[in-house]
């Protein structure tokens, strides 16, 4: 899936020892960063924009709580992980379909099949950009969507070079039973976002 080096190196994690101490200090900085990140679409899609910061609290959290310390474990979780850091001309994001009542749920996830392809971003001046969706498995059935997908966003280098000098970025989603359009993200958001760019 991912044949170049991984952008978070091994040495540059911590020991389970070292992580217990300075857990709640990276978890505040952690949860901080990622609620910038965070793009509501509507009541009950949510997209999390990863990054290295991100992916690495991920991976911490997961080594933590799987108390792995083994060299082939935590190497198996960099390889999971790692693909979903962008690469400098693209974004990536988890893609979460939320509904707090369970049987909701399992008739939503039914009605939103094919969900992840109908979310896009868009560039101001630009066209739609789809979602590649689920590029490490299939996550959706005959019958139903996953609650989870994991989404990449390809931009050319005109939207990418336009989103550094300034213009706005809209997201939503097309889907016959669930439309929804962000017009323009909050500066915040769309500063940090931006950061994801070379």
């Amino acid at each position: 899936m991912n044949t170049t080096s991984p952008k978070i190196a091994r040495e540059t994690l911590m020991s389970l020892e070292a992580y217990a101490k300075a857990r709640p200090e990276f978890r505040t900085k952690a949860i901080a960063h990622k609620r910038l990140r965070t793009v509501h679409l509507g009541q009950h899609v949510t997209l999390l924009f990863e990054d290295e910061i991100t992916i690495r609290y991920q991976i911490q959290e997961i080594l933590r709580a799987e108390k792995q310390f083994e060299e082939a474990g935590i190497q198996d979780e960099i390889g999971a992980y790692d693909p979903l850091i962008p690469d400098g001309r693209n974004f990536k994001a988890t893609m979460l379909i939320e509904y707090t009542d369970e049987a909701e749920r399992k008739i939503a996830l039914t009605q939103l099949k094919g969900i992840e392809d109908k979310t896009y971003i868009q560039v101001e001046g630009s066209k739609k950009v789809y979602a590649i969706a689920d590029e490490d498995l299939e996550r959706e059935t005959v019958t139903k969507t996953s609650a989870v997908h994991f989404l990449r966003f390809e931009l050319s280098e005109e939207m990418a070079a336009a989103l550094k000098y300034g213009v706005s970025l809209a997201m939503g989603v097309d889907h016959p039973n669930y439309a929804v359009k962000v017009d323009a993200l909050g500066n915040e958001t769309r500063s940090a976002l931006v950061r994801d760019l070379k």
